[in-house]
């Protein structure tokens, strides 16, 4: 059977869609971004496809840094995010704690502080 890429691109983004729910990531809400699916968080975009095998999440420059230096088999870009706020999963690579943890880092990046407040005071330990 033939999957056309954008069915390839939803297949990934529902593992992505699914752990940021589980996170619990408060007005978290599905759209698009650059045309292809996205997590958003009060209209702005926190996380998207780039492609069937790659996701696009937002990081803070030094952490950026630090993550593509410590694994840049899994964290890696492309001269269009250099010195962007952005970096680029291997979806196939990263195993779902270490995805779900940069949902949530990306989530922190674009959600209003009031609601980051909300988020961790809800969070256990």
């Amino acid at each position: 059977m033939v999957h056309s890429m954008a069915q390839e691109i939803e297949t990934g983004f529902e593992r992505v869609r699914r752990l940021a729910e589980a996170a619990g990531l408060p007005e978290t809400t599905v759209g698009t971004s650059y045309g292809t699916p996205a997590l958003l968080v009060k209209g702005k975009s926190f996380a998207r496809m780039k492609d069937a095998e790659t996701l696009v999440v937002m990081c803070a420059l030094e952490e950026k840094e630090m993550l593509m230096e410590l694994d840049p088999s899994l964290f890696f870009e492309t001269d269009h995010y250099k010195g962007w706020p952005a970096m680029l999963v291997w979806l196939a690579i990263i195993d779902d704690a270490a995805l779900t943890q940069r949902l949530i880092a990306a989530w922190r990046q674009k959600a209003p502080k009031r609601l980051v407040m909300r988020f961790d005071a809800i969070q256990p330990g």
